[in-house]
Order: C-alpha cells, then sequence, then structure tokens
C-alpha cells in the first residue's frame, strides 16, 4: 500500500507518516499533486508488451490525453538485473524541476518521488495501480532503490521526453532513501 512520509526540510528526524489513501491524496491536493488509484481493462502477464499495457490502461490514457494533449505515451521497465541500474537511479536523485509536468502510472513494481516544497519534503512511495502527476517547476527527486523493480506509462506533452533541470542543491542526500524507508 503507498504511503506518505512528511519531513521537516531542514530535519530529516522530524517526519509523520501517513498510510490512509484519502488523507495522503489530501495533503498532496494541497501542493497540486495529483494522486489516484487505475486498474487495467485486462489481465497483464509479467512479460507484456508495451501495446499490451497501453491497451490495458487505455480508457485512463485517453482521459488524460484530452485533458492535456500528451504528443507521446510510453513504458518504461527497470528490474535489479538491468546493468546499468546504478547510473540511472543516480540520475534521478539530485533534486530538479521540469518545464512541463511529470505524470507516471505504475503498472507494476514501486519507486518513490520526493517532493520538496513550502518547507516540506514529502516522499511518496507509489506503487503498482498509482498514479502521480508532479506540477511544473515542482522541485523534486525520484528513488527507485538499488534493486529497482517498475514498470510505469511515462506521458509527455513535448516531443524531447524526459528533461530536467538541476537545482544544484544537496537536499537529497541529507533524507533517508528508497531503500531506508521501505526497509521496515
Amino acid at each position: 500500500m503507498s504511503h506518505l512520509t512528511l519531513f521537516n526540510a531542514t530535519d530529516a528526524t522530524d517526519f509523520n507518516i501517513i498510510a490512509d489513501q484519502s488523507e495522503i491524496v489530501n495533503q498532496l491536493a494541497d501542493i497540486d499533486v495529483t494522486l489516484e488509484q487505475w486498474q487495467a481493462n485486462a489481465a497483464l502477464s509479467d512479460d507484456a508488451s508495451q501495446d499490451d499495457v497501453l491497451a490495458a490502461y487505455a480508457d485512463e490514457i485517453e482521459r488524460l490525453n484530452q485533458q492535456y494533449g500528451f504528443s507521446s505515451v510510453d513504458v518504461v521497465a527497470l528490474g535489479p538485473d538491468h546493468p546499468q541500474k546504478a547510473e540511472m537511479r543516480a540520475k534521478f536523485l539530485s533534486e530538479h524541476t521540469h518545464a512541463d509536468f511529470e505524470i507516471r502510472f505504475f503498472v507494476d513494481g514501486d519507486g518513490m518521488f520526493y517532493i520538496h516544497k513550502n518547507d516540506r519534503v514529502y516522499a511518496i512511495l507509489c506503487e503498482k495501480g498509482d498514479l502521480i502527476s508532479v506540477p511544473a517547476n515542482t522541485t523534486h527527486w525520484f528513488d527507485m532503490g538499488s534493486q529497482p523493480s517498475f514498470k510505469c506509462i511515462r506521458f509527455f506533452t513535448t516531443d524531447e521526453g524526459w528533461l530536467g533541470d538541476f537545482t544544484g542543491s544537496d537536499i537529497a542526500e541529507k533524507f533517508p532513501t528508497y531503500d531506508q524507508l521501505t526497509a521496515s
């Protein structure tokens, strides 16, 4: 089950864990972050193709496409045996923003989005069935863990896809990682 760890941005030892889904949604709505739950229209195998995944969530994808006008939608998967997992993890671990909003739907597995806003850090564990939308220009980072295991649908309104503007801050290094937060 998804959960939210809400930290004081200047003290990682000052935090509150929220497991109630409606409370998580409300806390995130206060900072304009959307969290939804989706169900597949059809059962998916572990090795489902991109086309199979997109077909299983076609209704939800179409609803978002009508709302936002995406130029592309794709599926990305990363497993613990990926030879570049450490490099890929490192790319997203530094605080950054995007000129566009970032939407990810977790078809399988999980990952942790950290949002830095209003003197707080919101660590959101997104799991299978979760869709998260992070507004444009919101400082955040993402941790997939040292042994990543996820499959996500990604939505883009620009042809360039994922473009991060790194803040240069070391704040991400001051907070527990995905591995630390999910260990217990």
